[in-house]
Formats: C-alpha cells, sequence, structure tokens
C-alpha cells in the first residue's frame, strides 16, 4: 500500500453517480417548488444552517410527514436550550416506516454466530409487530410508559422497538453483554413497565447465560410488571424468577391490523443512555417527530438510502448506531442485522456477509477497518462485492491509510463516508454526501440543517484550526430533555455550560478551507472500545469489587491508525503487589461488570494517582501525558492535591508506554 497523507482526493462521484443520488433529486425539487437553485453542495448547505425554518419545512413537505394534528410553527425560538420543533403536530414515527413498503425486496436481513442468514419481507414485519403491539396492549402498555430491552442485535429488537413506538410509549435497550450493574444504572433510571429480553447470547464461539443476571436486574426495577423473553441460547428457556413470563412465541401468535397511537412532535420516542464517565450515565430523551425528521434526512441525503438498497451497520443495541440503523427502514431500504463478535472465525466473515446479503452500505468502525489492514486482508479479491458501493465508518476517526486500504483493497470505484456524531442527538451530523468527492482522513460535509463549527477559547468560529466541535444553532434530534431533570440543569451542564447558547459537542474538531472535516479524537475522558463508548466511572466500578485494588486511573489513548491504547493504572492496598492472579481478576470484574470489549490494553501498579484538590482523578491531562504532551501544558500542578503522583506518569510516557 502507497504512503498517504491527509487530505488526497481518492474518489471523485461520476455525473451519472451525481444526478441519480437522492440529494440531486432533492435539489432540483427545491429549484422546482421552492424556487430555490444551488450550484454545490456548500451552498446548499449553507442555506439549510441560515434559513433553518425553510429547510426543515421543506424536510417535511418532501418526505410528506403524516400528521393527524398539522403544525402552525415549525420553530419556537433559536434559543438553546429550549427551542421546540413543529409543537401543534401530532405524529407517529412507526407509521411512516411501514406507509410504503415494497415486498419485492426483504425488509430485514438478519443472521448471528447463532442463526443463519434468513430474510424477513415487509408483510412478516407488519404481521409480527402488530402482534406485538396487541400484546403489549393486554399488558397495559400505553403512551408514556417505558419498555426497556436487554436483547441482542436480533430481528425480534426491531419488532418489540416498532411496536412499542406504534403505541407511543417508550423504548431504551441495552446489549446482554452489558454488566449486571451497567444495566441498573440505566434501566433503574427511567422505571419500565415491560421487559423484553434474551435468555443469553453467544459472542466467540462461547455462550453467556444471562437468567441469573436479568433477575438482578429486575430485583432493582420495582415497577416492572412482566418481561417477554426471546429463546436465543436455549428454545425452552429457564425463565427463573423472572416477573410474568411470556414466551416470544406467545407474544407474537395473534396478529392483527396495527393502529397508530398519534403523540406530540416533541413526545418521547426513546431514551438512550450517555457512557456515564462522570457518574450514573445520562437518560437522553429524544422525540418521536425529531428522530423521524433527521432520519430520513440523513439516510435518505447522506447516506443516499432508498429502495434497493441493503443498509448495515455493525453494532449491538447498547449504541446508538442500532437506532440510527433501525431508521434505515423508514426509506424503504433493507436494513442488514449480525449479532456476534465481528472478528470471529475471523475479520473475513463480514465481507463474506457482505456478499451473501448484497450489502450496498457497509458501516463498521474505524477500528474494524484498521484490524483488516493490519491482517492484510483483501475482501476485493477474495469476494463478490460488485453490489457494494459504499462503507461508512463511525466510533473514532478512520486515519488516511484506512482510506487508502479500502481503495486498493476492497474496491477501486467507492463512496467511502467516515462519520461523527454522537448518543447525545442519535445522528451522524459530519457525514458524507454522494455528490461531493472523497479526500483521505476527511469527513465530506458537515450535515444539512446542522450548524456546526469549531470554536476557539473566545468562542469564534475557525477555518483550519483544531477547536471545539459546537452546534450553534437548534437542531431536530438534540435531547428534548433528560429523565428526572425537571429543572434542566443537568442537561445545562452537559452541553451548554463551556459556551452559554451554544451546544458543546466534545470532539476536537477542523474544519478545512474546502468544508470538509477532520475529528481528532474526544475533548472527554470516555473509553472508546470497538466503536462502542463506556465511562471510566462504570470501569472503576467494577474494579472496585477487587479488595486489594485501593484506587485505579484509566485512560483511551489513540494510536493514530483508527485504534486505541487502554491502560489500566491501580493503587494496591497496603502491602500487596499487583500480581498476574489480581490482573485476572481485575479484568473478569470488568468483563462481567461491563463488557468484554472494555478489557484494559494493560494492568499498572502505580504508587499514587493524582487527583485535584477537591478529589477528581486527572484523567484527560494524564491522557495528553501519554500522548506525549509536557506536563505543563496539560495540568496546573496548583490545583493537585499530591503534585508528586505525575512523576509516575511522565517516566512511563518516556520508557514503557510505546504506542505501536
Amino acid at each position: 500500500m502507497s504512503e498517504i497523507k491527509e487530505g488526497t482526493l481518492l474518489w471523485e462521484p461520476s455525473e451519472k453517480r451525481k444526478q441519480q443520488s437522492n440529494i440531486y433529486h432533492y435539489m432540483n425539487w427545491l429549484k422546482e417548488h421552492k424556487n430555490k437553485t444551488f450550484n454545490d453542495y456548500h451552498t446548499l448547505w449553507k442555506w439549510s444552517v441560515e434559513e433553518l425554518e425553510d429547510f426543515w419545512t421543506s424536510i417535511w413537505e418532501y418526505f410528506d410527514i403524516q400528521a393527524k394534528q398539522p403544525y402552525e410553527t415549525v420553530l419556537t425560538s433559536h434559543e438553546m436550550p429550549g427551542a421546540k420543533w413543529f409543537p401543534e403536530a401530532t405524529i407517529n414515527y412507526a407509521e411512516h416506516v411501514f406507509r410504503n413498503w415494497d415486498d419485492n425486496e426483504p425488509a430485514i436481513i438478519h443472521a448471528s454466530e447463532l442463526r443463519g442468514t434468513e430474510e424477513v419481507t415487509w408483510q412478516q414485519l407488519y404481521r409480527d409487530t402488530s402482534a406485538m403491539q396487541q400484546t403489549m396492549k393486554k399488558l397495559g402498555v400505553t403512551k408514556g410508559d417505558r419498555v426497556v430491552a436487554y436483547v441482542a442485535n436480533t430481528y425480534e429488537s426491531i419488532v418489540a422497538f416498532l411496536a412499542t413506538a406504534s403505541l407511543g410509549a417508550i423504548w431504551s435497550s441495552a446489549s446482554p453483554e452489558f454488566g449486571t450493574q451497567s444495566v441498573i444504572d440505566r434501566f433503574k433510571q427511567i422505571e419500565p413497565k415491560l421487559m423484553v429480553t434474551v435468555d443469553g447470547y453467544r459472542y466467540g464461539g462461547k455462550d453467556f447465560d444471562r437468567t441469573s443476571v436479568i433477575e438482578d436486574i429486575q430485583s432493582e426495577l420495582p415497577g416492572l410488571e412482566a418481561t417477554i423473553v426471546i429463546p436465543y441460547l436455549d428454545e425452552n428457556p429457564n425463565t427463573g424468577q423472572l416477573k410474568k413470563t411470556i414466551l416470544w412465541k406467545d407474544a407474537t401468535n395473534t396478529p392483527g391490523t396495527l393502529t397508530y397511537e398519534y403523540v406530540n412532535f416533541n413526545d418521547p420516542l426513546w431514551v438512550l443512555f450517555s457512557s456515564g464517565t462522570t457518574g450514573k450515565p445520562k437518560p437522553i430523551v429524544q422525540s418521536q417527530g425529531g428522530i423521524l425528521l433527521e432520519h430520513l434526512k440523513a439516510l435518505t441525503f447522506h447516506a443516499d438510502l432508498s429502495k434497493g438498497d441493503r443498509f448495515f451497520w455493525f453494532t449491538t443495541t447498547g449504541w446508538m448506531m442500532w437506532n440510527f440503523l433501525v431508521g434505515g427502514l423508514l426509506t424503504g431500504s433493507t436494513i442488514i442485522l449480525y449479532d456476534g463478535n465481528p472478528g470471529y472465525p475471523d475479520k473475513k466473515m463480514l465481507w463474506k456477509f457482505a456478499q451473501d446479503t448484497k450489502m450496498t452500505l457497509f458501516g463498521t468502525s474505524a477500528s474494524f477497518i484498521t484490524g483488516c489492514m493490519k491482517d492484510g486482508l483483501e475482501p476485493g479479491k477474495e469476494f463478490d462485492l460488485t453490489r457494494l458501493e459504499s462503507i461508512s465508518s463511525t466510533g473514532s476517526p478512520l486515519p488516511p491509510e484506512g482510506f487508502q486500504w479500502c481503495y486498493d483493497n476492497v474496491k477501486e470505484d467507492l463512496w467511502i463516508a467516515s462519520a461523527s456524531g454522537g448518543t447525545d442527538v442519535c445522528t451522524a451530523f459530519i457525514l458524507g454526501a454522494p455528490i461531493l468527492p472523497v479526500y483521505a482522513g476527511e469527513l465530506q460535509c458537515r450535515g444539512l440543517g446542522a450548524k456546526i463549527e469549531s470554536f476557539d477559547d473566545d468562542a469564534k468560529p475557525q477555518i483550519e484550526e483544531v477547536g471545539e466541535l459546537v452546534l450553534t444553532e437548534p437542531f431536530p434530534s438534540m435531547p428534548i430533555y433528560f429523565w428526572n431533570d425537571p429543572d434542566g440543569s443537568r442537561l445545562h451542564d452537559s452541553y451548554f455550560d463551556v459556551f452559554p447558547g451554544i451546544w458543546r459537542h466534545g470532539d476536537y474538531l477542523k474544519v478545512t478551507d474546502r468544508h470538509t472535516c477532520v475529528i481528532y479524537g474526544r475533548s472527554d475522558a470516555t473509553i472508546n472500545r470497538g466503536g462502542i463508548r463506556i465511562g471510566t466511572s462504570e470501569i472503576y466500578r467494577a474494579v472496585d469489587h477487587v479488595r486489594e485494588v485501593s484506587d485505579s486511573l484509566i485512560v483511551d489513548v489513540p494510536k493514530g491508525d483508527g485504534d486505541s491504547y487502554t491502560p489500566l493504572f491501580v493503587m494496591m492496598k497496603d502491602g500487596t503487589d499487583l500480581t498476574e492472579y489480581i490482573k485476572k481478576t481485575i479484568k473478569n470484574e470488568i468483563r462481567t461488570q461491563c463488557s468484554p470489549r472494555h478489557v484494559p490494553s494493560g494492568i499498572y501498579q502505580v504508587p499514587d494517582l493524582p487527583k485535584t484538590l477537591n478529589g477528581k482523578k486527572l484523567e484527560i491531562p494524564i491522557k495528553k501525558i501519554l500522548m506525549g504532551k509536557p506536563v505543563d501544558q496539560v495540568v496546573n500542578k496548583g490545583s493537585l492535591s499530591n503534585q508528586g503522583a505525575l512523576d509516575y506518569f511522565v517516566r512511563f510516557a518516556e520508557e514503557r508506554f510505546e504506542i505501536k
């Protein structure tokens, strides 16, 4: 593979491809119906963020949004937080999924380590969703009730979500690889009425029964009334002491006509949870209407999905990309699910899956691509990828070498759309456009309707300089609120405390002079492994179960190739040494309480951990020290209670910490 530099032009769409794209059709529609003419993407974007009301009105009309009660107001104000979209309108998300299906193409293709590849028709999806809706109604689930799901990334999880949304109830999901406390910390906050769960899961060829874990979780959910169990490991699972269990086959055996509960545009669709970096995960509530508009826009224009496309993203139900993937159904395209280890039995598996499912958009993490690159894979030679049109990556920045590898080893005529967004908005707001060229290491564009800027410390937008990623105008899929945050203080402190009235996202961003973007990683302390984020507080909670450990600190250090290194530093109790047995115990606790993906790369004993005067660990400064930054540039020693504790990390960076 030849050497590649950031910003090297790698691909340009043909004129035919541009003219066949959805965004090109939309631009023609604007010209015909709104007398708006745009000659390039950037002028279209500029209009979309400077005339927000006109832009989002055009989205409503272009996608023919079905509302029982029409809107009168597009946007109540431009103040953040607090701005409300289309406040008078009443809609239903699920109705828009089922309004225009094409049974010549499957609705869902799914497979897992436990199951072979299966196709599900739109009619079958409708029948199962209507039957599940009937069951939920019998269980008393109504508008505003919470339905939580501890489920694998399977067909059943989609059915349960769509039935929940059709009733105006509120969905929240977690992956079954999440440990007991991680799930309790999430679900307990929202007091669910119904739980949907698998009995276990398979990962890397190993089965993990979760029945006892589910019992422990349910013991902390006093308002829970019933459980729908999906037999996944066992056709006849032991439901143990679970509350009022109904097996999946019984929950979906009485199909009828699917009805839709119309809810206010700004009523909740789901609760997503942050990674919990500074405490319990934040319960982020997003609206039925906001998600509907944003996902239609992003997936139609920026992912270029429509009927006939086959849309895959490797994800779990505990990551917002699962919710984004489900949104593909809104476009009439086929969505593709896979549950299990993406590298098992080897990394060729997903490429064969792409061949077998005739995938058109392959969504994955940057670390998966760089892993394939390191392993010397050549999927374009080994598999038939003629249907594949696009590769999209997120979770961490894709390095220039990752872009080049795709063109050298997957396909020459390939649209690579690296994307960045987050759980907070459940979308990517820096992403791709099929009418734009691809430059190595760069994201093609800022999304339509998303006024993204790179701010310096004085809150001024800048070009060709790295700064804080901010959103300076309201955006429909922003959180409508955090659960149990009546005065909005937690939401305010999460996004608006640095630049008043401006959303600070927590990423480092450069906007180039040709309007592309480069992400330089998170500006917070989240641990990101394989595109799955988790907070340091959850790691610490698991390590605290190891009695020999006094305290710990973990950081996620980018390696420059799309991957990262996560050293865990531990203080041992007096007279105790860090033995191999204790290291194994720590890893087992993290694997069980958090997830197998977040087991640290290495564990090291330290004499002391640097803390501020009020006892806060210095995660971000330590991360920067390990990346080679001088101590004086990353921390004010006068703010520390134990300045000498920094010495170990300086030596570690110089002598022992080698990022290869």
